[in-house]
């Protein structure tokens, strides 16, 4: 008998579109199986931990802060909570709720923007905002007024929007007088109607009925949703403090991609974001955001992926009023950062990025000089549940046509709002000489 020809297939996404910064997919089939997956993040590596040794420790949340555009104040935020730790600061109450306005600031804008530009497009047959907008006006322009209070609240304490300034260790480089903040809880109260027609709109989307078998993992805080301070916590058991990261991470390289993949230590990989914050902190949200929630027919927790657009339109909404809050009981703090003195020793944080919980961990000399560095981006640790994700999709996939197959795994991607040149700044190098 001739012997028959396995069928190969191969799909292949060079540049992946409406994600923050450059990275590809390539599925190879054989006779419908599939044989090898890679998300290629192929964005050069940027090497933060490495510039960052031998600079002063005050220099590091300006630094860190350059990291990202979309959400710096994580990256500050990070940096200033581990060197905090390390040098036993007390901050001023009024310092820690200014640190939740900012971040509130840096949800609002970042999942104003994702909702928007990048996601709604895959679940309403669009290709890009620019169809959307066409299409879909005055829904656009809700997202912008909610991004641009984002923007303005940012500003009001970082200095400006984009890579801000405002954050130091101990506190801030200055604190607002309490009628600076009067017009940003003006803004706040116009946008409020927006973040719940935002919930709404989006938990209408066809969005797919699937349930997968997921380790979410978040912070967790005793009283409040969590930013800046919590036990990090699991829905597979795991309560950890952040300085326990590595007892249940570890992080490995992959050939393919120039950001690590993190897993949880004998499980695999696990699933950070909105959703993993909704799903593990819903008794912390308000009973004005938890009704909305219900109202959308969703359940909470689930362990459906496609919703995390909604849990992001949820967050905004609790960002909105999380920010009024704040802003209605500030009182400006007697100075506004700490003082301290340096020292030697290892200081660790994590706090609440947009798109999941943010680790850094620094090493200082007896003068403050940092000795190493080290960071571990949401985007590096969702990559191996992406790819997890992916081939859960790939039975459906391999029916569909070339263009209908790019879209759904594009979809799945954009899902995890990666943040991709957030994820390469490490990259191990080996050498092998003969």
């Amino acid at each position: 008998m001739p012997s028959r020809r396995a069928k190969s297939r191969t799909i292949q996404v060079n540049y992946l579109t409406r994600v923050e910064g450059e990275a590809a997919l390539r599925i190879q089939l054989r006779d419908g199986e599939l044989i090898d997956l890679r998300l290629e993040i192929f964005e050069p590596p940027r090497f933060f931990e490495s510039f960052l040794r031998g600079r002063d420790s005050r220099e590091a949340p300006d630094l860190t802060a350059r990291i990202c555009g979309i959400c710096p104040v994580a990256y500050q935020m990070s940096t200033v909570h581990a060197f905090e730790r390390l040098y036993d600061i007390t901050i001023d109450p009024a310092v820690r709720e200014l640190r939740r306005l900012y971040l509130c600031g840096e949800w609002i804008e970042s999942h104003a923007l994702h909702i928007h530009m990048l996601a709604a497009p895959d679940f309403l047959g669009c290709d890009s905002i620019i169809t959307l907008a066409d299409k879909h006006r005055e829904a656009v322009e809700r997202g912008l007024r909610m991004k641009k209070v984002g923007n303005a609240i940012v500003a009001a304490l970082g200095g400006r929007s984009v890579h801000p300034v405002g954050a130091c260790i101990g506190g801030f480089t200055r604190a607002p007088r309490r009628d600076q903040l009067a017009d940003l809880r003006e803004q706040l109260l116009r946008v409020r109607n927006d973040a719940v027609e935002c919930v709404r709109w989006v938990s209408h989307f066809d969005l797919p009925a699937v349930t997968r078998d997921i380790e979410f993992v978040s912070l967790r805080h005793p009283d409040e949703y969590p930013m800046n301070e919590g036990r990090i916590a699991s829905s597979k058991g795991i309560d950890a403090a952040p300085d326990d990261f590595d007892d249940f991470f570890e992080e490995h390289q992959v050939p393919y991609s120039n950001a690590l993949h993190c897993k949880v230590k004998g499980r695999g990989p696990y699933f950070l974001g909105p959703l993993a914050r909704v799903n593990l902190n819903f008794d912390r949200m308000s009973l004005d955001v938890t009704s909305v929630a219900r109202d959308t027919g969703i359940p909470w927790p689930n362990s459906n992926p496609y919703t995390s657009i909604v849990a992001r339109a949820l967050e905004v909404l609790y960002a909105i009023d999380e920010a009024v809050r704040v802003i209605d009981g500030y009182q400006p703090p007697p100075a506004p950062a700490a003082s301290f003195e340096v020292c030697s020793g290892v200081g660790r944080a994590i706090t609440e990025a947009p798109r999941g919980s943010l680790y850094h961990a620094f090493e200082t000399d007896e003068h403050g000089l940092i000795h190493s560095a080290r960071i571990v981006p949401p985007t590096s640790q969702n990559q191996a549940r992406i790819e997890a994700d992916l081939r859960e999709l790939v039975p459906d996939v391999i029916q569909r046509g070339q263009a209908e197959a790019t879209r759904m795994c594009e979809t799945a991607i954009r899902n995890y709002d990666p943040c991709i040149s957030c994820s390469t700044h490490f990259l191990k190098l080996e050498i092998e000489r003969h």
